[in-house]
């Protein structure tokens, strides 16, 4: 069969199903619709499955359109390589291939090609031709690609840039988005002088629609009609956004093929080639419409293709570079626009729900938990959000508001939306179509806006948008796109005759503002919940903490009445032994007595130490030490104050274990009085300090040692109740005769076992 590639797409419309050629992955991504409209088609017509043309790379053709020239040239050497055109009848040369570049387009030209400047001469006339060409330069890899096509006439080159500032004003003149489009029909149509010029908008599916035209009279209008996405496939597309302007002159020419013929597995990429051939599909199509000649300008908006400008004649009609050029210009001063309108809407759009926001902030701010707010809100929700129906969601309570599915179904889309893990918000205008999608929706939620305030909680908010029946008119039935024939061969569709069906599936979309909007809705009531609950801990707190100041009030009214009647009571014990003591004849049992008293003190200063402090489970070592040791000293020689040496660590210990390295302290105290220096007075250290979680507090002499007389075998009642105390803290008490002196260290653990 005869081979049929697949070509661009002039028009808005060509061929049939979209291929998956190699250039497919460029696909153009189709930009968002402005807020609540219906620029989408509700269905894509199935196609019938087309053989190795759905496959073919349109950009690899082969061949050329026959009214220009082409050379390709490799740049080491400059000659001409390959070709396609009547090369040796319009240069006026007999042999080209395998020549210098220069021996075919003078050397002025060829100097201006291969001039870093890159700025090539307009209407030039090779030395051996008789017409004077534009000349366009393109690379394909390591190939140098020169395109010749007749040049303009210098008339028409002084007209089109005024003609091009003034199209360009009056775009930014235009009222509205509508009346824009329709101005750059008729400017297009006014430079091109084509006999039908359409702006063809594509949709989300793929589809797309004429939104407006300029016709000469007497032909006819496909205004507010749709085609199939089926018509321009996807390497199309891709090629639309690469190549910004498309011509085809003459719809019946028989293409120019490239000589010699290269291998089968090395063909020429013509991506960029304004003469690359066409499909012979596409060229039926346009033939099939009437069309005789065709152009088309890409509109592309932010890198995207957002539609074309379609400009059919019926009669052959070509269009000179400069003509193309202004007509680029225009486009892209068109895309600008579009882009400054839609940016309009979606500001005002914005503008709008911001009000409902602020509304809804202020409202939060009262006293109300979010969750008591929300139910009263759902109107005024319905409302900004343009929903036909809004369900509250908490747990297994359920709230509805407007036209809303069945109680059990909202459980389900409940239950749906909660499982698609998409974040906060979760929006669909197709829940029964393609993407995630929950079986038979119902045609009152097709369309769902679900936001998840806690997931944990079940606790959402879901707007409802119903199903839309639309009427969608096609240019032609869709479902008859294309078919073979009997050898194989694929035709595209003859009929162009109105076609109109209705269809549902799908509910008016949710815009990338309201999504936005009930995004930021959720911030506010998560914020405001998260308040609410921190004002409520605080009342909380402070409660607590008049509790506690309370407890703490009468914890210090019963220490200080424990304290006065534990000092009282070891004040009578103190004051008894002093007068046992003095009644007393016999000297040791006055010394006893004496020590008894200084035992009774060490304890009676923790308890001095607990009614001070802040803290009742602990006391400070060192203040404690230094205190007890004042009071040891009012009670010996005063020539001991001078003679004793603190050094005191800062350390937090347990009041028991305070207790008990108090008494000890004392006894190793009374001891050194009494036997280090003979009961003179003599140099005394003490010193506490703390090696890891060991507690250490050493007292040294530097007097008689155990030759002295000092305790160690432990006989005395002393040295068994310090025994006794330092096994109670699991310590160690260790003597060492330092010779001179007796150097007592004890060593407790911190913390108790």
């Amino acid at each position: 069969m005869a081979r049929a590639y697949r070509g661009d797409r002039a028009g808005g419309r060509a061929g049939p199903r979209r291929a998956a050629g190699d250039l497919s992955r460029r696909r153009a991504r189709v930009p968002g619709r402005p807020p609540h409209s219906l620029w989408r088609s509700a269905v894509t017509p199935a196609q019938p499955p087309l053989t190795e043309c759905d496959r073919e790379p349109i950009h690899i053709p082969g061949s050329i359109q026959p009214h220009g020239v082409l050379l390709v040239v490799d740049p080491q050497t400059r000659c001409v390589t390959q070709g396609a055109g009547r090369i040796a009848e319009r240069l006026g040369v007999a042999v080209w291939a395998g020549q210098p570049l220069e021996a075919l387009l003078g050397p002025v030209l060829t100097a201006a090609i291969f001039s870093p400047a890159g700025s090539l001469p307009r209407n030039v006339t090779p030395p051996h031709a008789t017409e004077a060409f534009d000349v366009q330069l393109t690379h394909a890899g390591a190939e140098l690609l020169i395109e010749l096509e007749p040049a303009a006439t210098p008339e028409l080159m002084a007209t089109i840039l005024p003609r091009l500032e003034e199209g360009a004003q009056r775009f930014e003149q235009a009222g509205d988005m509508q009346s824009l489009l329709n101005l750059a029909a008729r400017e297009i149509r006014q430079l091109t002088g084509y006999d039908r010029v359409m702006v063809y908008r594509f949709l989300a599916d793929e589809a797309g629609k004429v939104v407006a035209d300029d016709i000469a009279p007497g032909h006819s209008s496909f205004l507010n009609h749709h085609f199939p996405a089926s018509d321009i496939p996807a390497q199309a597309r891709a090629l639309y956004v690469r190549n910004l302007v498309r011509v085809i002159p003459d719809a019946c020419y028989h293409p120019a093929p490239l000589w010699p013929p290269r291998p089968a597995d090395q063909p020429l990429d013509m991506s960029d080639c304004s003469l690359r051939s066409v499909s012979p599909v596409h060229l039926r199509y346009l033939q099939n419409m009437g069309v005789a000649a065709s152009a088309s300008f890409s509109i592309v908006k932010d890198g995207e293709l957002w539609g074309l400008i379609a400009c059919h004649h019926f009669s052959p009609r070509g269009l000179s570079l400069d003509v193309r050029n202004g007509g680029r210009a225009l486009c892209g001063a068109l895309s600008r626009q579009i882009r400054a309108w839609e940016d309009v809407s979606i500001y005002r759009e914005k503008v709008r729900l911001q009000s409902y926001e602020d509304q809804i902030a202020a409202d939060l701010q009262d006293e109300a938990a979010p969750e008591d707010f929300l139910p009263g809100q759902l109107p005024f929700l319905a409302e900004m959000l343009d929903a036909d129906g809004v369900a509250l969601v908490h747990g297994a309570a359920i709230l509805q508001h407007g036209r809303c599915p069945e109680t059990a179904e909202v459980e389900r889309l409940a239950d749906f939306a909660l499982a698609q893990g998409a974040g906060m918000v979760f929006a669909t205008d197709r829940l029964a179509g393609p993407g995630p999608r929950c079986d038979s929706p119902g045609q009152l939620a097709t369309g769902l806006l679900a936001l998840i305030l806690s997931a944990e909680e079940r606790w959402m908010l879901l707007c409802f948008r119903a199903d839309v029946l639309q009427t969608i008119n096609w240019a032609g039935n869709p479902h008859k796109a294309a078919s073979a024939d009997a050898t194989g061969q694929l035709n595209p569709r003859a009929s162009f005759q109105s076609w109109s069906e209705q269809v549902r599936g799908g509910a008016r979309p949710w815009s990338p503002a309201e999504k936005e909007a009930m995004q930021r809705l959720g911030g506010l009531i998560q914020t405001a919940w998260q308040t609410r609950r921190i004002r409520d801990l605080n009342r909380d707190l402070l409660r607590t903490v008049a509790e506690k100041e309370g407890l703490l009030k009468q914890r210090e009214f019963l220490l200080g009445e424990v304290n006065h009647r534990v000092q009282n009571s070891l004040t009578i014990i103190s004051g008894f032994l002093s007068m046992q003591a003095r009644a007393s004849a016999e000297q040791p049992t006055k010394v006893a007595l004496a020590e008894a008293r200084h035992r009774v003190a060490a304890i009676a200063l923790v308890h001095r130490r607990l009614y001070d402090a802040e803290q009742v489970q602990a006391v400070d070592a060192a203040r404690y030490v230094d205190d007890l040791l004042d009071d040891l000293l009012g009670t010996v020689d005063p020539g001991w104050k001078a003679a004793l040496r603190r050094n005191l660590t800062a350390i937090t210990v347990p009041v028991d274990r305070a207790i008990n390295m108090g008494l000890i302290l004392t006894e190793l105290f009374i001891n050194a009085s009494k036997y280090a220096y003979g009961g003179a007075t003599g140099p005394v250290s003490v010193t506490l300090l703390r090696e890891g979680d060991i507690l250490s507090l050493t007292l040294a002499d530097f007097g008689r040692g155990y030759s002295g007389g000092q305790q160690s075998s432990g006989s005395r009642f002393g040295s068994r109740m310090m025994a006794a105390l330092v096994e109670a803290m699991n310590g160690t008490l260790q003597l060492h005769d330092t010779k001179p002196g007796l150097c007592a260290t004890l060593s407790v653990p911190l913390e108790s076992d």
